[in-house]
C-alpha cells in the first residue's frame, strides 16, 4: 500500500548538498516526491511509496551528506500528491 509523508529538516542542511542527497536516497527506494529549501533555513521533503521505504528514507534524512549537521527531522503524514515518476529537487 502506498503511503505519503512530509518532513521538515532543521540544522545545517542548506548549501551542503542535502537536497541532492535526499534525491539520491529517494531514488534508491523508488519513492516519488520532491525536496526544497525553505526561506528559514530548513529543508522540506515529501515522498510517497511503501511504508518500509518511507521509514528507511526517514532514517537517511537524519544522516544527510558529509557536510550536513541534521539537528531535527519532523515527520508528518501527508495526503498523496500527483507527482512525476521522478523525485524532484525544487
Amino acid at each position: 500500500m502506498v503511503e505519503a509523508r512530509r518532513w521538515l529538516v532543521r540544522g545545517r542542511v542548506q548549501g551542503v548538498g542535502y537536497r541532492d542527497f535526499v534525491r539520491r536516497e529517494a531514488n534508491l527506494r523508488t519513492l516519488t516526491g520532491w525536496v526544497r529549501n525553505l526561506e528559514d533555513g530548513r529543508v522540506e521533503a515529501f515522498a510517497q511509496g511503501l511504508l518500509e521505504d518511507l521509514d528507511a528514507f526517514e532514517t537517511a534524512l537524519w544522516k544527510g551528506p558529509r557536510l550536513a549537521d541534521v539537528r531535527a527531522v519532523l515527520a508528518m503524514d501527508a495526503a498523496s500528491e500527483n507527482v512525476t515518476s521522478e523525485f524532484e529537487v525544487r
